[in-house]
């Protein structure tokens, strides 16, 4: 989908990188930027997941060869990205407004946690700290439990990759039509926010509020994961009353009075604990087996393995390329198969890079 694109990404950690590898698996010529030397260090292996797709050239942006290098590579893109705090890009002289002046088409992709410009634009934080300053958390786990998100998935890549993908698809779109190029902050903090719009349509219909336990889908006993025999969990969200009614039936609850009134909230507590002592009377497999096929809206946890080895995997969202499993490129497309690409060594393309920029160069000198 995005052949004829390319994109720059300077190395850093996190939501940059898989950023860059979704446009990678789009289609994108996208080529990384590692550091020298970086092979080894905490966070920096010889080859990471987050690269696939992607060509790689080593550099030491501190030199003035290597900073030539960077400034001809950014010339010949439509976009970059990159995942330092603010002020770092300026510094190495790589900044937005220089590189834009190289390149007026430039789509310049920023990745920060805070934002470039906030009262804690310079501090450090991860994941968990910028979705609870968001409000992001707040509602995370049952009420009686400390909130607590899948480690990266609200923050980093839902809050920060997806909504940088976005910004720059957008620009691309802009730049295209226009050429014009643009800065896309993407801040973790923003991103977070913008993805309660969901909850906050709820809360105008009185189904959120603040108070945690109290609301359609953190306090209900048919809105959360119950513990199994042996260790397992399912989950169970049957929102809808039909779909209710379906759950009532598989678990023999059909003719209880107490569980026919699904949205008396002073009971939910009381049918959460008998849920809970249910459930862990048979194994999750046995709960899976009930209740599959069925429209009850329930389901096993899975572990990433397991869910490779599950029938839904058909579609081979789990995929496992040379012993490393993988999630396969998403969404899908029409006529476009794509299965991830392969994961370089730091410094593979250097020679292939810096040839293709001798022929760019020497195209322009004539």
């Amino acid at each position: 989908m995005l052949e004829g694109i390319r994109i720059i990404e300077v190395e850093a950690l996190g939501p940059a990188p898989f950023a860059a590898m979704m446009l990678a698996d789009l289609g994108a010529e996208v080529i990384c930027i590692h550091r020298k030397g970086g092979a080894g260090t905490p966070g920096m292996p010889d080859r990471s997941l987050l690269d696939r797709g992607k060509k790689s050239i080593a550099l030491d942006l501190k030199t003035p060869e290597d900073q030539r290098t960077a400034r001809a590579l950014i010339a010949s893109a439509d976009g970059l990205i990159e995942g330092f705090r603010p002020g770092v890009m300026e510094r190495l002289t790589l900044g937005p407004e220089d590189m834009c002046a190289l390149n007026p088409g430039l789509v310049y992709g920023r990745m920060t946690g805070w934002g470039q410009k906030s009262p804690l634009a310079q501090v450090a934080g991860h994941d968990l700290n910028y979705i609870s300053l968001s409000g992001a958390l707040w509602s995370a786990s049952a009420p009686q439990d400390v909130p607590l998100t899948p480690p990266t998935l609200v923050g980093d890549i839902g809050g920060g990759a997806l909504y940088l993908v976005a910004g720059m698809l957008a620009g691309l779109l802009r730049a295209a039509r226009t050429g014009v190029g643009t800065v896309v902050d993407a801040a973790i903090y923003d991103g977070s926010a913008h993805m309660m719009a969901l909850l906050m349509a709820i809360r105008q219909a009185g189904g959120f509020g603040d108070q945690r336990g109290r609301n359609l889908l953190d306090g209900p006993h048919w809105s959360r994961s119950y513990a199994c025999k042996g260790g397992g969990h399912v989950s169970v969200q049957c929102l809808e009353p039909k779909f209710y009614l379906q759950f009532l039936d598989k678990m023999g609850l059909s003719e209880d009075p107490d569980f026919a009134r699904q949205f008396d909230k002073t009971l939910w507590p009381e049918l959460t604990a008998r849920l809970a002592g249910q459930f862990c009377t048979q194994t999750r497999d046995h709960w899976a087996a009930l209740f599959d096929g069925s429209d009850a809206c329930v389901a096993p946890v899975l572990s990433p393995t397991e869910a490779a080895l599950h029938p839904m995997n058909s579609r081979e969202t789990w995929v496992d390329i040379d012993g490393d499993l993988q999630p396969a490129p998403a969404p899908r497309f029409d006529a476009i198969g794509k299965r991830p690409g392969p994961i370089p060594m730091r410094d593979q393309h250097r020679d292939e890079i810096l040839q293709d920029l001798a022929v760019r160069h020497a195209a322009s000198v004539t």
